[in-house]
């Protein structure tokens, strides 16, 4: 019996899903994944990726459906945050009906996140690095939204597509001079860009703007028992027994990829992990300048410090590389050709070979485009191209002058913090003891007017273990690289002091917002004060007259290799990774009362019933949801997930493939998951059809069982001939 049921789900869970409490999801009976949008055409099921993989497609929104509610428990895969941003100098609130979905007038269904000028918006805070920690008045002068897939879905590892559109002020009356009809010219005017729009992902033990759930927690991605840095990641590899769900002697935490990040002239592409390396492998601080942000221009006149490993001779003296080796850059072919900035292979690669001994890249072919010392400049991807060279004078990622910050707890009296505890200041003991540095590793990429005024692709690949990567692209074109061993094989001394860190493989979700602020390179008019000051500069109110600005994303999809081989998993519960034990047993320091968890069951798009229901022998007893208002609806109170095919209460993992065991281990948890959703069936068919399941067994498997991957998808052909969406 538990292998006909087994065979009637399919050989094996085709997914894995969470939502708080759900565990393993199934196809629906139409042959749709739990995580995949019914809009979503089947022309895209498919995908290669850049290595030629056969990827298959594991989750996408696309939008369509407009009125979509983000507040808590409103939806199915997004909730929205209402809170104001106490990051980096923000200067706007996150509020819930800022995010909305509609559509366009070209018929295609979007999300957007408005961007609002407020100048009336004060709140109270709690500061813990104030002296002493006390409750603060603050004003803010924008409104925006953040929306986070946190806790509802996860990804380890695939390729993302994200087709957005990004805010500025772009009407004909804003006075933008990069508005010159050509959509491929390169912005130049950083004001008329002021926010800080961004498309990223995060480990799921931490919730975005959740400080208590971040503190030593971000961005760590760390898995040995180092006694000097245990204190400060809060689940360390030297805890045989962490308790809470977790696995003992594995070090966790919650890094970040940034598919994108900034605004303005340019854009930032980037992994943020931790523990960061140490000074001796750093870039050399600008100590005979008077202005330490030189670096972020490349104009220091220290030697060595606008770029690493340039000029070749300065680092050479440390006996050792620094920095992260052998990253790739590659520029941005959607930007128009600017002759000016065309490169020659030979010549760049043969003054890397002989030493670069101009200390700010002055010249066209002195250094690598990318202005990374340690970069790399082979062919990329078999072509005749080369990483690091702008043979096409297109728009180049450089190198990113910010590279991480040194993070401290209230207390701390290091020399290397930002705000070190001074002498006569009392301790609070607020927080945990902690100091550590982290890193970013980063690029910055030019922009075309399309970005702001059209619409592109922003892609991503990012496969674990010891020889993956983190690719970049724009438009199929890769524009940055980040290999594996460039983590967690770092340059060394004698002393082997650099911390080999582990790839990213901790299931992440997915965040969409907009940020304001006064720190950034984009900023808005009057920094920290009402956009438009006493209103006197004609520019700056043309300017403020452009808000609201909105992102737009038009869709969101995720590939991922499905082949036995694969660690690629979805779920944000995975046996390897687990992290529902861990949330719920410290559920305040990931909820507030603007911003309560709530699970919720169903919700995902549908045609019909059979996108809302298990596919089993007995289908005509066991319904699991029904599609109403083209929402599903669950039927049963043990089962849940976005399309009411996901087992609930079972006690189970999360995810039946994860990042990391063997074949035979992963064997086992799947044998697991069958008997669990074996037994949950049972209990829900028993009193009713008993006789029936057993005139099924006798008469009917032998020609009822199928794929489910294989079997014909109502929703699919429906999909062709509804969707608003353009591909």
């Amino acid at each position: 019996m538990l292998l006909l049921l087994a065979a009637a789900l399919g050989s094996r869970p085709v997914d894995a899903a969470t939502t708080g409490t759900a565990t393993v999801g199934y196809n629906a009976k139409s042959g749709v994944r739990p995580w995949v949008d019914v809009y979503t055409p089947r022309s895209v099921y498919n995908a290669t990726s850049s290595r030629g993989g056969a990827w298959e497609l594991v989750f996408s929104d696309e939008f369509n459906v407009p009125g979509r509610n983000f507040a808590a428990g409103g939806d199915y895969l997004w909730t929205a945050l209402e809170l104001p941003d106490s990051v980096n100098a923000a200067l706007e609130y996150y509020s819930v009906n800022m995010t909305s979905t509609k559509n366009e007038s070209d018929g295609r269904g979007v999300f957007q996140i408005e961007i609002r000028e407020e100048p009336n918006i004060t709140f109270t805070v709690f500061n813990a690095y104030s002296r002493p920690p006390s409750f603060e008045d603050h004003s803010m002068y924008y409104r925006a939204g953040m929306v986070q897939s946190w806790n509802k879905f996860c990804f380890q590892g695939g390729m993302v597509e994200v087709k957005a559109q990004l805010p500025g002020a772009i009407s004909a009356a804003s006075g933008n001079p990069d508005l010159t009809g050509n959509d491929r010219v390169r912005v130049k005017n950083n004001e008329y860009y002021p926010t800080w729009p961004g498309i990223w992902f995060l480990g799921n033990l931490g919730r975005a703007l959740f400080t208590a759930s971040t503190n030593r927690m971000w961005p760590w991605s760390f898995n040995e028992c180092d006694s000097t840095l245990q204190q400060s990641q809060r689940i360390s590899a030297c805890n045989s027994n962490p308790g809470h769900g977790l696995n003992k002697n594995q070090g966790r935490g919650a890094p970040e990829i940034d598919l994108l990040e900034g605004g303005g002239v340019a854009v930032s592409t980037s992994i943020q992990v931790a523990p960061g390396m140490p000074d001796a492998f750093r870039i050399i601080p600008p100590s005979q300048d008077s202005n330490p942000y030189c670096v972020y221009g490349g104009e220091c006149t220290t030697p060595g410090a606008n770029f690493p490993g340039i000029p070749t001779a300065v680092y050479a003296k440390r006996g050792h590389a620094s920095w992260y080796q052998g990253l790739r850059y590659a520029p941005n072919t959607v930007c128009a050709p600017d002759g000016t900035l065309m490169q020659t292979p030979s010549t760049v690669i043969g003054n890397l070979k002989k030493g670069i001994t101009d200390n700010t890249c002055k010249g066209v072919n002195t250094c690598p485009a990318s202005h990374d010392g340690g970069s790399d400049v082979t062919r990329i991807d078999n072509t005749t191209r080369y990483w690091g060279v702008n043979a096409e004078g297109g728009c180049m990622p450089i190198i990113n002058g910010y590279m991480g910050s040194y993070l401290c707890d209230p207390d701390n009296s290091g020399s290397k913090c930002a705000e070190p505890l001074r002498d006569g200041n009392t301790k609070t003991n607020i927080l945990p003891t902690f100091s550590y540095q982290m890193d970013a590793i980063s690029a910055n990429s030019g922009l075309p007017l399309r970005a702001y005024t059209g619409w592109m692709r922003y892609q991503l690949e990012w496969v674990m273990g010891p020889d993956g990567y983190v690719r970049w692209m724009v438009d199929d074109v890769p524009i940055f690289e980040i290999p594996s061993k460039a983590i967690t094989d770092p340059p060394q001394d004698d002393a082997n002091s650099n911390p080999r860190k582990v790839m990213i493989e901790e299931p992440l979700y997915i965040i969409f917002n907009v940020a304001l602020s006064t720190s950034w390179g984009a900023r808005p008019p009057n920094p920290g004060k009402p956009c438009r000051g006493d209103g006197k500069d004609a520019k700056i109110n043309k300017i403020c007259d452009d808000f609201p600005m909105y992102l737009k994303i038009d869709y969101i999809r995720i590939w991922q290799d499905l082949s036995p081989s694969s660690t690629m998993a979805i779920g944000c519960d995975p046996p390897t990774h687990p992290t529902k034990k861990w949330i719920e047993d410290h559920l305040e320091e990931y909820e507030d009362p603007k911003n309560k968890v709530i699970p919720v069951k169903g919700g995902a798009p549908c045609f019909s019933n059979n996108d809302c229901t298990v596919s089993t022998i007995a289908a005509a007893v066991i319904v699991t949801g029904k599609c109403e208002n083209s929402k599903c609806v669950c039927t049963q109170n043990t089962w849940g997930g976005p399309r009411c095919t996901t087992p609930l209460n079972d006690g189970g993992s999360g995810s039946t493939r994860g990042f990391g065991p063997s074949i035979a281990v992963a064997a086992v948890f799947g044998a697991l998951g069958v008997i669990v959703i074996c037994i949950v069936v049972f209990r829900l068919t028993r009193k009713r059809n008993r006789q029936l399941l057993e005139q099924s067994y006798a008469s009917k498997a032998s020609n009822e069982l199928h794929d489910l991957a294989d079997a014909p998808s109502q929703s699919e052909a429906q999909a062709q001939s509804k969707s608003n969406a353009v591909v």
